[in-house]
């Protein structure tokens, strides 16, 4: 299996961070009958991998009509990955991406921006820009990540009683500080072909 796949699904899960969305899903989901949760989870995945799909191919001529550079991207990119890990690491009392309003939700916060967020998207558009000729393999672990997306949130009543509420917010931070780090190294490295190209 080529190593930049596995790297590009490794990177897009710790940013879509189901484990981490456990708690934001339980929450959004508590007044949903029990029955119906399932099939919400399946949906909002769906949604979100629908969102990240279609930035693949329309995120780039989306990028040039505003005219942002390859470099932007990655700086940029780099800085919000940044801002999510910090909130996954020190999360404000209101969870990571806020409140989720009352009622059954449709795509907002569950499937945007809860999976499919500015990281995520900043993300997609990365892996793009980095190697367009491989737009289906992107679009491929994606759907590998959405696929265990929908399965850590269907169990995720489960998961908390079994980890426990401790055990997953230590998870989350420690993904979050993977997540600083690949935040860093983008950063550094969007500052190096800056430097690179004066």
């Amino acid at each position: 299996m080529d190593a930049s796949f596995v790297s590009a699904v490794v990177l897009l899960l710790i940013v879509c961070d189901p484990v981490g969305n456990i708690p934001i899903f339980i929450s959004a989901l508590q007044d949903v009958p029990r029955e119906r949760r399932r099939a919400i989870i399946l949906r909002e995945c769906l949604i979100a991998f629908l969102v990240l799909a279609t930035f693949v191919f329309v995120g780039g001529p989306f990028l040039r009509l505003l005219g942002l550079s390859e470099l932007s991207l990655q700086i940029g990119g780099g800085v919000v990955l940044m801002l999510v890990a910090l909130r996954m690491v020190f999360p404000p009392a209101e969870g990571i991406y806020g409140h989720p309003p009352g009622g059954e939700p449709f795509i907002v916060p569950l499937a945007v921006p809860a999976l499919a967020g500015p990281s995520a998207l900043a993300t997609v558009l990365m892996l793009v820009s980095r190697d367009p000729a491989r737009s289906w393999q992107w679009v491929a672990a994606i759907a590998v990540v959405m696929a265990v997306s929908s399965v850590v949130l269907a169990f995720a009543e489960r998961i908390m009683r079994l980890l426990g509420e401790r055990v997953t917010v230590a998870f989350e931070r420690l993904l979050g500080l993977v997540l600083a780090a690949v935040a860093v190294e983008l950063i550094l490295r969007g500052i190096k072909n800056f430097i690179a190209g004066l």
